[in-house]
């Protein structure tokens, strides 16, 4: 998941991109107006000599050119060469010229023609450009300046308002899910000057804060009664059972009803076993520890043998590589013994075989196979395929990939109808064997996981 910058952050980086933008813009904006006033300047100047110098030649035809610090004066007289006149101004047409000066400077040059020949009046920009950058800079700065302290004052009041919502994020960060603190959300903890809707906000949490709390406890309760109360009766049931078919005289029509009420007693224990470790691991997560997958594959292949009862399918384990992985014990076996079961229930007849490689686990049947709907929708919750026939509670597929997405495995299916179903769980973080300390080896088939709960 992406993760985005905070809010505090935002504002800082939008206020110090305003500033930046106020100061480019400023600057671009006080030289334009000063090149502006510049040039300004420079025509009106120029037209001030020509008209001063006309008036002095009116009375006196020989009054000097201008020669001052900011205007220079060159003629070139009726009938005569233009021998007086700077190279870089011969032949230039009547009107306003931008000239650039031997010594780097930049001129405006005023060629008119006159009684006396054509006057050059040249007026060096470059010498007025720091008293007029000097009087537009002085009250531009003072603008800006006045902006700068506005635009900090308005950035110190967002903070200022966004400081509880920061502060409730940073609550909501650091808060448990599973062991929430409805006490950290008290709407009492807020700021002095937090607004009404920050309020509504952090009330709202907090009632979601107490619900989920009661929630989490509910499910804790459940977790631990269920573990005992769903287990008493199904455990009496299947004493019952095994106690009825050491009995002898039974007809057949009562072997086959009991042996269906045995096989469906071994059914609902697989299923309220997987729900109870789910349910554990969701709610405090189960104890992770090293161990050797195949001593668990091959648990729940004995496990499910008698599953198949008289079906006439061979289940098969072949072992081709050993494999270790690093996660709950109990978590591996239900995902793996839902592939199995899955397998076995839905094959009629064949072979169910269960292969062990090096990183992964491939369950292969022979049953009736899917079709590409049903193996779209297989891992939905409660689906069941077209030629299930009714069997099954749609939720064993749905579990697996519960379980690879919590831990990052892997799980496909490759079926073709008529042909039969390959459904593989790989698992990227396997180990070699011999990276794990010696475990003993799995005694019981059918591991009683009451102590996990």
């Amino acid at each position: 998941m992406t993760r985005y910058a905070s809010i505090s952050h935002r504002f800082w980086v939008m206020f110090s991109l305003l500033v930046a933008a106020i100061s480019v813009v400023t600057a671009l904006g006080v030289y334009a107006s000063a090149s502006s006033v510049r040039q300004a300047v420079a025509r009106q100047e120029l037209d001030r000599e020509a008209v001063y110098l006309a008036g002095q030649w009116a009375r006196n035809p020989h009054t000097p050119l201008p020669d001052t610090w900011l205007i220079h004066g060159y003629l070139q007289a009726s009938g005569q060469s233009n021998a007086a006149v700077p190279p870089d101004l011969r032949g230039l047409a009547a009107g306003y010229h931008r000239v650039h000066q031997p010594d780097g400077t930049i001129g405006t040059v005023r060629v008119s023609d006159t009684p006396q020949g054509r006057l050059y009046l040249l007026f060096n920009n470059d010498r007025p450009s720091r008293v007029v950058m000097l009087f537009a800079l002085i009250p531009v700065a003072l603008v800006v300046l006045i902006i700068y302290f506005a635009t900090w004052l308005t950035y110190r009041a967002s903070r200022k308002a966004l400081s509880p919502l920061v502060a409730l994020a940073r609550v909501v960060r650091h808060w448990n899910p599973d062991h929430p603190d409805p006490a950290a959300l008290a709407p009492e903890r807020l700021p002095a000057a937090t607004d009404s809707d920050v309020e509504v906000l952090v009330a709202a949490l907090h009632g979601f804060a107490e619900r989920l709390d009661a929630f989490v406890e509910r499910e804790r309760n459940f977790t631990r009664d269920a573990s005992h109360e769903l287990r008493t009766p199904l455990t009496v049931m299947k004493v019952a059972a095994d106690v009825l078919a050491d009995e002898e005289g039974l007809s057949p029509f009562a072997a086959r009803a009991l042996e269906r009420v045995r096989r469906s007693v071994r059914e609902m224990e697989a299923l309220i076993e997987t729900f109870l470790v789910l349910a554990r691991e969701s709610e405090s997560g189960l104890r992770e520890e090293d161990f050797l997958a195949n001593d668990m594959v091959a648990a729940e292949v004995a496990r499910y043998r008698e599953l198949l009862g008289n079906k006439p399918v061979a289940l098969v384990l072949l072992e081709r590589a050993r494999f270790a992985l690093h996660a709950p014990p109990r978590v591996f076996a239900v995902m793996v013994g839902n592939l199995i079961r899955n397998a076995c229930l839905y094959t009629e007849k064949g072979s169910v075989t269960v292969e062990v490689e090096a990183d992964r686990v491939r369950v292969i049947d022979t049953g009736s196979g899917m079709s590409e709907e049903d193996v779209e929708r297989a891992f939905q919750p409660f689906y069941r395929g077209s030629r299930t026939g009714g069997r099954g509670h749609g939720i064993g597929l749905a579990i697996v990939r519960r379980i690879a997405d919590r831990y990052g495995w892997q799980v496909t299916l490759d079926s073709e109808l008529g042909r039969g179903t390959t459904a593989t769980a790989q698992f990227p973080a396997a180990q070699p064997p011999d990276a794990l300390l010696p475990a003993p080896p799995v005694k019981d088939a059918n591991p009683d996981v009451e102590s996990s709960h």
